[in-house]
């Protein structure tokens, strides 16, 4: 029979599979992987007052709530200080740096609060933020994946034709009468939102590589963009499934495999040219 815990990893790896599958090629193809970069600031800041938060009012479930308001709210102020006139880099360079400084007085207040009380159910929340162990997803945090995971996957599937169109000529777009900056920002919004969701299951760490290499390796693969969805979506999901798998048997966290394997799969296709 199979482990609870196990048939847990196994569903949120298909959700995560599912939309960084879908999200990966835009992230490419847009060039947002500098974004991303941005996201695992955003959401340490996101997690540690979330964690602040968890302790005063004793409930853990504030850490994924903050953690994604948080998230949302600076992946706006990005495209907003682009609609300025700022770069893509300059705004996310911006941006980063405040939010790193606001990190690491949150982690300053943390400790003390973790001082004045007792935290042990804290400490796997940490261990998920950072390494992303999969296994130690809960009921509840399986249930907010699926349903946020579902939401996002029906608005991103949606609206991604148009994302397309603003990755490959967001003039044209315009001429069309379709509003270039709002359709960022929304892919912006979503951006933030899936790093949100998927964070307690592919980690800190690990986030910025399984969010742009499934993309990459499909566009290396083939130009046509129906084949390369299908390669990321497919790749994401054999390459999690497997991780799973792996890190059940050697005791090694998924995300660390996940990412050893999309590093090595890139790396040939790289030297095969």
């Amino acid at each position: 029979m199979i482990p609870e815990f196990i048939l847990r990893a196994i569903l949120a790896s298909i959700m995560v599979s599912v939309l960084l599958g879908l999200l990966s090629p835009l992230i490419n193809t847009k060039g947002l992987a500098f974004l991303t970069h941005a996201l695992f600031h955003a959401l340490l800041l996101g997690a540690v007052l979330g964690m602040i938060l968890a302790l005063l009012f004793n409930s853990y479930a504030l850490v994924t709530l903050i953690a994604l308001v948080v998230t949302i709210a600076i992946v706006l102020i990005i495209a907003q200080l682009e609609k300025l006139g700022f770069t893509p880099d300059s705004a996310v360079g911006i941006v980063a740096s405040f939010v790193a400084g606001l990190t690491v007085l949150g982690f300053g207040i943390l400790y003390k609060v973790m001082a004045s009380r007792p935290y042990f159910p804290l400490t796997e929340n940490i261990v998920s933020y950072l390494t992303g162990d999969i296994f130690l997803i809960t009921l509840q945090d399986l249930a907010v994946l699926i349903l946020g995971g579902a939401l996002i996957f029906f608005v991103l599937l949606f609206l991604y034709r148009d994302f397309l169109y603003l990755s490959f000529d967001p003039e044209g777009m315009e001429s069309y009468g379709g509003n270039a900056r709002a359709y960022l920002m929304i892919l912006y919004v979503l951006v933030g939102a899936i790093g949100a969701l998927i964070v307690q299951t592919v980690g800190l760490i690990t986030l910025q590589v399984v969010a742009v290499l499934p993309g990459a390796i499909a566009l290396m693969v083939s130009s046509d963009l129906r084949k390369v969805l299908a390669v990321s979506l497919l790749l994401t999901l054999t390459v999690q499934l497997s991780s799973v798998v792996l890190a059940y048997f050697t005791a090694i966290p998924p995300s660390g495999i996940a990412t050893i394997m999309l590093g090595l799969i890139y790396g040939a296709l790289l030297f095969r040219r």
